[in-house]
């Protein structure tokens, strides 16, 4: 463990509270004698001004919100650290990525970015994926998504569309949704938002969990080593979970059953000792290969296909300690692009450019000034030397008479590297010539906004490709206005005709002419049906327990998934005990979205239960695995399932049926399944 990890430790203990034991007190440290009723003269007489308790207690309280992020309101974090597998000194000179005996500190927030803090966490939306590394060079921020491309080129285009996504302004509805008439005007009238809005409505803008979702930079950044040479770079986090996502219905019934889902699922996983993983991946392209591709790399609407530019596995994140405390880590994270550390610069990427503005000037407004560096979730473990002084929340105490460069008083102190003549460690902008006329005008090398949309098209499964068609339904179907509609679909009669064609079938429109044939290109690392799929770890199962069931043959499988790292609930009509087993869920108070499959175990009553019954057809209309153990066959039967596809029936052998079972849910979805004529 480097002293990375300990440092940061060690300051967050010293701003850390236990207040076990302790005794009431003020702001001031003086003791309370009674914090239930107010100073007043007499029992029924006024309440005094004098009374500084009251009036500290209420003035707190009225003070004590600050103001949300206008995107990426609804968060979690969690803190962890990221060990490199193999030395880049040859392409960075960023300490953390040269050493591999280090353990750098990270703190990583998770977020949606439409819907406001109250928000479910289970909306169709990007999610934000944000790394902390405190380094021993300072605080690199690595602020990224879990889509590796953008809905705009440009910056200067980010209030419109963040406007355009948010509820609308004349009656602020609907909230964390996209599926409404300014998002999709804004999408008809920006042909560059094609290629992100194939991804939006994708699975990948419903994980299953945060554990479960990859992360990227999205940007293209550019790795300087100790020479100067620079190499550019696509960041990439893989979950070493796979990559899986939950399906649009079981997204709606999640949010009335338990909108912290994911927010609930990382925090459990973390308490269990189930620490999520991520591997951290890089596409390295040499300085004179940027002009080689088909598209321009300064475009934040591109990726670079995995199948040109591999992706090279470089380390590991764990994510290994919850926060002590929402508002004063996951609320008070400051993250911005422009936190970088020498080895690790920027591009000419406009959109980039705007962010390195944006972030710093909002953090200025949320956390009440310059100050918010000082907030022990934002302290870099690298050691503080300047003369920024004063401001709102100043929490350093400078001794000294100076606070200005270049000085004499103190000796020239705090020194640059150039002062002192010491350049070693100090951050160097990376070097290149830039020139050119003041205009207000993109590179035609942005122009093409189509030919990627298509190949993620054309690189999706079937089931991919069907869930798309139906997300493009849901969303105009909520749209008021025909033309945005109309308009919006023959934008994708420029991604592929055969995608136009069943979405204008949905709306009831004819089919929009065909300009731009389908180049056929695919990248099968873009589905997620290629996706390794051979773990169960973590995987929720219920059980569906009632009074005299056979226990012992359940016993035997829970402990053979457990092996495989899965947690199992006895789910019960009632609370208490199922024989010698103890229920921790109540049948009534849960639901089939809440986990990732179902084992029948019996008795009989539980086909004549009409919640039993509809947990187990939910399962299977939402592609989950299921399991029925003998004395399950009843509510099998009378759940009348149109088919057994991704079902481990009584039939298989005691030897077989765990195995057997574990695999169907290392699948994650049986998506071939008849569903259309399953009520649930």
């Amino acid at each position: 463990m480097a002293d990375g990890n300990d440092e940061k430790q060690r300051q967050l203990d010293r701003y850390r509270v236990d207040s076990e034991g302790s005794r009431l007190t003020t702001d001031q440290g003086v003791r309370v004698d009674d914090t239930d009723n107010s100073l007043s003269a007499g029992e029924r007489g006024p309440t005094l001004l004098e009374d500084f308790h009251f009036r500290e207690k209420i003035t707190r309280f009225d003070h004590e919100r600050i103001p949300e992020r206008v995107v990426h309101a609804r968060g979690a974090g969690a803190y962890g650290y990221f060990q490199l597998y193999e030395s880049l000194a040859e392409f960075t000179a960023a300490d953390f990525l040269c050493d591999t005996s280090l353990r750098t500190p990270v703190f990583v927030r998770f977020s949606t970015v439409a819907g406001s803090r109250g928000s479910a966490d289970t909306v169709r939306d990007v999610r934000g994926f944000a790394t902390k590394f405190y380094t021993r060079q300072g605080n690199y921020d690595l602020v990224g998504n879990n889509m590796p491309v953008f809905f705009i080129q440009d910056g200067i285009k980010f209030p419109d569309f963040v406007h355009a996504v948010k509820p609308e302004p004349h009656n602020e509805i609907p909230q964390a949704q996209s599926a409404h008439d300014t998002f999709w005007d804004f999408v008809q009238l920006q042909p560059e938002i094609t290629h992100m809005v194939m991804w939006l409505m994708s699975d990948r803008a419903i994980p299953r969990s945060f554990r479960m979702m990859q992360g990227f930079g999205v940007h293209t950044f550019r790795l300087v080593n100790a020479d100067g040479r620079g190499t550019f770079v696509k960041f990439h986090w893989r979950p070493v979970l796979g990559t899986h996502s939950l399906v649009w219905d079981e997204v709606l019934r999640i949010q009335g059953n338990d909108p912290d889902f994911n927010r609930r699922d990382l925090w459990e996983a973390i308490e269990r000792g189930a620490f999520p993983e991520w591997e951290l991946g890089l596409q390295l392209v040499p300085e004179e290969d940027e002009h080689g591709f088909d598209f321009d790399l300064l475009d934040a609407t591109k990726i670079i296909p995995e199948e040109t530019v591999p992706v090279r596995v470089v380390g590991r994140m764990v994510l290994d300690r919850n926060p002590d405390n929402f508002f004063a880590e996951t609320e008070q994270v400051a993250f911005h692009t422009a936190n970088v550390v020498p080895g690790i610069d920027f591009t000419n990427d406009p959109l980039l450019q705007a962010r390195n503005f944006s972030y710093l000037d909002t953090q200025l407004i949320r956390l009440g000034g310059p100050n918010f560096a000082q907030i022990p979730v934002n302290r870099p473990v690298a050691p503080v030397h300047n003369d920024q002084r004063d401001g709102y929340n100043q929490r350093i105490v400078h001794r000294g008479r100076t606070s200005y460069a270049p000085n004499s008083i103190s000796g020239g102190c705090p020194m640059s590297g150039v002062l002192s003549g010491d350049m070693e460690g100090v951050y160097r902008h990376y070097q290149e010539r830039v020139d050119g006329a003041k205009i207000r005008k993109r590179s035609p090398s942005f122009d093409d906004h189509y030919s990627q949309a298509t190949l993620f098209w054309n690189s999706m499964s079937g089931w991919e490709r069907r869930h798309i068609v139906e997300a493009f339904l849901f969303e105009l179907g909520h749209v008021e206005r025909r033309y945005i509609k109309e308009q919006v679909v023959q934008r994708l009669a420029n991604v592929d005709g055969d995608l136009a064609r069943q979405v204008a079938e949905g709306l009831g429109m004819p089919a929009p002419a065909v300009t731009t044939p389908n180049h056929g290109r695919t990248s099968p690392a873009l589905s997620q049906a290629n996706a390794p799929r051979d773990s169960i770890a973590t995987r929720k199962i219920a059980f569906l327990v009632a009074d005299g069931a056979d226990l012992g043959r359940a016993g035997q499988v829970r402990a053979a998934l457990e092996e495989k790292g899965a947690v199992c609930e006895i789910v019960a009509p009632h609370e208490g005990q199922v024989g010698s087993v103890t229920v921790d869920r109540q049948l009534s108070a849960v639901s089939s979205v809440l986990y990732d499959a179902v084992l029948l175990v019996g008795d009989g009553e539980l086909a004549g239960n009409g919640h039993a019954v509809h947990f187990v057809r939910e399962a299977f209309k939402h592609g989950k695995a299921i399991g029925a153990l003998p004395g399950g066959e009843a509510l099998l039967e009378a759940a009348a399932l149109p088919g057994r596809q991704g079902v481990i029936g009584p039939e298989t052998t005691r030897d077989e049926f765990a195995a057997a079972f574990a695999a169907a849910i290392a699948e994650h979805r049986t998506f071939d399944r008849d569903v259309d004529s399953v009520a649930a």
